[in-house]
Formats: structure tokens, sequence, C-alpha cells
């Protein structure tokens, strides 16, 4: 079964894998600012000002990073922006890329493979199963790439100094596979996840959903959600066809290996909350405005 997702425009900036750990830290500490202060409109000076560079030096890492300019970025991050998102929620989940419903942005040219993991290998914590993991850079901080014989088995995320933790985290979903570090596997993944240069529909990107029914069934409806959208657990648990679900629902979601690519990001509250998220709040805030910039900005 293929599945395509949104894509990030390609802009003529320098490949998000350039960013270093301390580039992303940076911006986290930028995309936090804003968010408190977006009510205020903070000035470029002001935000520069915050992070400790100079505007020049900020405007371009900014632009670098997410492709969009901060002004666009702190477009996107309003209040009335999270509440836009989730305009027509339940419809888009109902909505096929067949019939070519792709909500505001373009569908793009990324074919995700996916298939479920065995329910023998997933009772059995994985068990005989080898997983490579390495840590790359992403526009969001370091990331952690798992892959399994049959694909991309994992994605998760990490600040300076947290890896370890991170690789712990990851580790409890398959306590009887062998995790092995080795970076020469998982750089190419890493490569087609966050490089929008890479994503080629005549090499489709393999990934392996490893969790219970329910939660692979939840997973596989996140895939349904455009880029520069969102929904809400309460819409998801009826889709699946589940409406009194929703806390099950968050809790799947919350488990998800899969950061980013299977987007559990664009699952917000139905208020417009960004509610919370596995790998930081401030991390979905800027998953949310990087889309959300290159949507409104036109560059998807």
């Amino acid at each position: 079964m293929s599945i395509t997702l949104p894509d990030f425009a390609e802009v003529p900036l320098a490949s998000p894998l350039a960013n270093s750990p301390e580039d992303y830290d940076r911006i986290r500490k930028a995309v936090a600012y804003i968010t408190r202060k977006a009510q205020h409109q903070p000035s470029l000076e002001d935000i520069a000002g915050h992070v400790g560079l100079s505007v020049s030096h900020f405007h371009h890492l900014f632009r670098r990073w997410a492709g969009i300019t901060p002004k666009d970025f702190l477009a996107a991050v309003t209040l009335d922006r999270a509440r836009d998102l989730l305009r027509d929620s339940a419809s888009i989940l109902d909505a096929t890329y067949e019939l070519g419903l792709s909500g505001p942005a373009r569908l793009h040219d990324l074919f995700v493979t996916h298939e479920a993991m065995t329910p023998g290998s997933f009772k059995t914590g994985g068990a005989g199963l080898t997983i490579s993991y390495g840590f790359h850079p992403s526009p969001f901080g370091t990331a952690l790439v798992m892959v399994a014989p049959l694909g991309l088995a994992g994605v998760a995320f990490a600040d300076p100094g947290e890896e370890a933790v991170a690789l712990a985290d990851m580790r409890k979903r398959w306590p009887n596979a062998e995790l092995r570090e080795d970076s020469m596997v998982t750089a190419p993944y890493a490569g087609r996840i966050f490089d929008p240069s890479r994503w080629q529909a005549d090499r489709p990107l393999n990934v392996v959903m490893i969790g219970t029914d329910f939660e692979v069934r939840v997973w596989r409806t996140l895939l349904k959600i455009p880029m520069g959208r969102a929904t809400t657990y309460g819409n998801i648990a009826s889709h699946i066809g589940n409406p009194k679900a929703s806390r099950a629902v968050g809790a799947a979601v919350g488990r998800n290996p899969l950061s980013f690519v299977v987007p559990c990001h664009r699952v917000i509250g139905c208020s417009g909350e960004l509610t919370g998220y596995h790998w930081g709040l401030t991390r979905k805030q800027a998953m949310l405005g990087w889309e959300g910039g290159r949507v409104r900005s036109g560059t998807a």
C-alpha cells in the first residue's frame, strides 16, 4: 500500500542537514520566544536579541533552517492560525489523495510505502530482530533514526546531551531486539526524511510500523493529514470507528515511533491548543510553524 505525504517545497537554500545542533538550539529558543510573544508581534530585532545574534545573522540562520522568513513563521504560530488548522478537520480524514483532495498544500512527490510488523515480532518484543540506529542533524535538533531489515522503524529527537535518553526511550519499544549503532546504514534514511530535494516518487521510503493493531490504525490515519492542516484526537477516534476512544487515541499518538514522518505533531486540541508532544512542545510548535509558514508563503 502506498500513501503520499504532503511536501516541503524545494527552495534554493542550504539543506536543513547543514544546521548544527547549536543552530537548532538557537532556533528552539527563538521559536519559544515567538510563541510566547506572538500576540505582541515581536520585531526581528527583539527575536534576534533574545538568542544573542545580530539581525542579519539570525535572519539568515532562520531562513536556512525553515525556508521562510521569521515574519512568515510568526504569522503561522498565532492562535488564529492554530484554529484555522482545524478547519474541516473531520472531512480531511475522509478525503483520499487519489481523488485529488489534499488541502491547501499541493501533493508532493514522495511516496511512503508502509506495512505493519508481524504480530509475532511485536509480541516477542522484537526478539531475533536487528535494528541499526544513528544520530543525525535535522531541522528540529538531533534526530535518532532507526532502521530494521524491512525499512525505517523509528525517528526520535534529542536536545544536546540527551541522546542517551532518547535512545533508551526508543529501546523500550523493542526490549528483545538487538540494537547496533551504524550511522552508515541510517544516514541515507535521515537524508530522505529531512532533505526535500531527495523526496522522489520512483524511490519509495519503506516504513515499518511496529505497534498494536489499534496503534497502527491510528498512525495510518495520521498519514492522511495534509501539511498545513491538523485534526483532533476525537476526529481520529471517529474516523477509526471508535468515537469514544479519544484518550486511547491520544496514548497511541504519543507512542508513535516515527515522529515527523508519521505526523503526530498535526494533532492538536479541539480548542486550537497545541497540547503535548512526546519530544517537546516547542519542537511541535517548530514543526507546525515550519509547515504552516511554507503553506502561507506559497512555497508548499
